[in-house]
């Protein structure tokens, strides 16, 4: 039986050595930490829910609901009610729904008249060259004008990336927003044409994209993964190098005996990690890849009565613009969001702090970012009382940034793969950086596996 070495036990690589097992292929997942998932924890205390890092998965790939199904977690699946879909941006220093549907953008006081009109335009301004790098801020100004920028764009990328618009690549980081001026000349046109092309795919835009997560949590998903697969997972067991031995791979692993031969090798880990990690043999060096930013977050779970909070708390939470003077980059109202997230008359709000907008606010004590945000909550929903619940989590290397020049780092990934025929890479550094992305990687990743040993490595 082939043998495949997975390095990392995030939901990269626990869906691919999940998938992989379930062809009848051996699997040996190395991580460095003391329990499966990666970033995907779920603390629950004193009737409060908190999740240490994604709080849900966007459901954008058929790929997404298969793997669920499969690992037996249908019943467990919970969604959003329909108050979920209202989104807040703040203007003026109170939060505005966004709109939904054309007669609510008519009438939105989020955005002026003049930007308003300012769309008619879109459609009839020319597509940038193909092999031009820009930034998502100069693609949305271009087309869209800087109240777009400023009140759409950039809360929703401190929400998704916590990250710049202004160093961001739309090629990269937004590589749908790109693909649609590129085939239509047009985002308005190619959101209305390119709608039955995604249904033929069964993709599904972001926009329209069902969210789910589990009763318990997103840590439902990446336990059941990691049970599934028993002592093939090897926690604390970080690996040190990989590199050819004999017609295979062999992985520096703590513990791990040094004969071990591995028929391939998925590296599903940081590209920090694999920079550290050095060659795994052909091809160019993967140090380059370090330079890869990730910004500092904090996220807090805090708990509140529900009776301190005069904001009805009708939707998925509040995007903050740079612009507007607050700390915070956003709020989720996770108990809003998910049934079981607080006790009976409470209510958890998520907020986050940090990003490449304001890293210093991420890395203070605990309290302190307590107080920061509560200043901002006072203001954003009327909050009135303390916290009865508190949760941080704290990532010193939160999200990798898919900055201008993106491309190098990718074509780095490219090569080394190509030289090094057997060694696989994936992962948010490569495919994406949200968890639905990080799910399609994973099993895709197991299928370009499998097809390589099926033809005999």
């Amino acid at each position: 039986m082939a043998e495949v070495a997975i390095i990392g036990g995030g939901i990269t690589g626990l869906t691919a050595a999940y998938r992989l097992h379930g062809r009848g292929i051996g699997v040996t997942v190395f991580d460095g930490g003391k329990e499966a998932g990666g970033v995907v924890r779920t603390t629950f205390r004193n009737g409060f829910l908190a999740e240490h890092g994604p709080n849900s998965i966007l459901v954008t790939s058929p790929l997404i609901p298969a793997l669920i199904r499969d690992a037996g977690l249908d019943a467990r699946v919970v969604s959003p009610g329909t108050s979920g879909k209202n989104r807040f941006i703040v203007r003026s220093g109170r939060p505005i729904c966004l709109p939904l549907t054309p007669p609510q953008f008519v009438t939105t006081p989020l955005f002026s008249p003049w930007a308003k009109l300012r769309l008619i335009a879109e459609p009839f301004i020319r597509r940038a060259p193909a092999d031009m790098e820009e930034s998502l801020s100069g693609f949305v100004l271009r087309r869209l004008g800087r109240e777009f920028l400023d009140y759409a764009i950039n809360p929703f990328v401190a929400g998704v990336y916590a990250g710049d618009p202004d160093l961001l690549s739309v090629r990269h980081s937004f590589p749908k927003l790109h693909a649609l001026e590129q085939k239509y000349g047009s985002l308005i046109g190619g959101q209305i044409r390119g709608k039955k092309e995604r249904e033929t795919r069964e993709d599904v835009g972001k926009n329209e994209a069902g969210m789910v997560s589990f009763d318990a949590g997103l840590q439902v998903l990446t336990d059941t993964l990691a049970a599934s697969l028993g002592d093939r997972v090897k926690l604390l067991t970080p690996v040190g190098r990989v590199s050819r031995a004999g017609g295979g791979w062999g992985v520096d692993a703590d513990g791990t005996p040094g004969d071990t031969v591995f028929d391939a090798v998925l590296f599903a880990g940081s590209a920090h990690s694999l920079a550290r990690m050095g060659s795994p043999g052909e091809g160019p060096s993967p140090e380059p890849l370090g330079e890869i930013h990730y910004p500092p977050v904090s996220s807090l779970a805090l708990g509140f009565r529900r009776g301190d909070i005069a904001h009805p708390l009708d939707g998925f939470g509040i995007l903050i613009p740079e612009v507007e003077p607050f700390a915070i980059l956003g709020v989720l109202f996770s108990s809003s969001l998910f049934p079981g997230r607080a006790p009976a008359d409470h209510v958890t709000l998520t907020c986050f702090l940090g990003g490449t907008r304001r890293p210093e606010t991420a890395t203070g004590e605990t309290g302190e970012l307590v107080e920061t945000a509560m200043r901002d909550l006072r203001r954003l929903v009327g909050l009135t009382g303390e916290p009865v619940f508190v949760h941080r989590s704290f990532y010193e290397k939160a999200i990798p940034q898919y900055n201008v020049g993106y491309g190098k780092y990718l074509r780095i990934m490219d090569e080394i793969e190509g030289a090094n025929p057997g060694y696989f890479l994936a992962g948010n550094f490569r495919n994406g950086i949200s968890l639905g992305n990080s799910i399609v990687a994973g099993d895709e990743v197991a299928t370009r596996i499998a097809a390589w040993l099926r033809k005999g490595g």
